[in-house]
């Protein structure tokens, strides 16, 4: 007699595990707009994020491409479940009505403070040690229409020197802490158990055995 080790599921969502971000954006009348998120992934470059279409920031990156990318460690989490639901569209849009209500100063109801970018209008997030400033480069509707996939190209990295290692060239990954959300739970990073053989920080090549 053999066992099932694995069975159909129907979880609600499928974020197995993501890092969560803070994206900030700017309104048409020039203030902030920021959100959390945590459909995100990164090849060179550039960012692919997945954005549902019916909150400001799919509106805000569609007329104004400029945008930062916050990412928080563990300790922030309360800042970005304050957020969860408040939208920075005003009327709500029906949809989210039951959730959520709209509220001008994001920034002010999660506890955090913006930080001026270099490079593009919407503010850094100064709490966040590792913050991109990016422009979209192209915005892609989902199949239902409901998000978009927007591609951003990181024009400028900020990183707190807590998390270099000892060249300041490089994100020291034991140190960089950053908070993952999976199945609408936040977790920090657990122990580390390897590395590739092409990290820039690892002390000498992977054993594998």
């Amino acid at each position: 007699m053999t066992t099932e080790r694995h069975v159909v599921v129907e979880p609600s969502v499928l974020y197995v595990g993501t890092p969560a971000y803070l994206i900030a954006t700017e309104n048409a009348d020039g203030s902030a707009n920021l959100a959390p998120a945590s459909s995100y992934w990164a090849l060179g470059r550039m960012l692919v994020l997945g954005i549902e279409t019916d909150g400001q920031t799919a509106t805000n990156l569609v007329e104004r491409p400029d945008l930062t990318v916050n990412f928080p460690s563990g300790e922030l989490w309360r800042s970005l479940a304050r957020l969860s639901t408040l939208t920075g569209r005003d009327p709500v849009p029906e949809a989210k009505r039951r959730r959520y209500r709209f509220e001008p100063d994001k920034f002010a109801a999660a506890g955090l403070t913006p930080q001026p970018a270099d490079l593009v209008r919407p503010p850094r997030v100064l709490e966040c040690a590792l913050q991109f400033e990016a422009r979209v480069r192209r915005a892609t509707p989902g199949l239902d229409g409901t998000y978009l996939m927007v591609e951003a190209e990181v024009l400028r990295v900020h990183a707190d020197t807590a998390i270099l290692d000892p060249t300041g060239a490089h994100i020291d990954p034991t140190a960089w802490n950053p908070l993952v959300y999976a199945f609408r739970h936040f977790f920090e990073r657990g122990a580390e158990v390897g590395w590739l053989a092409s990290s820039p920080t690892a002390p000498h090549p992977p054993v594998i055995e």
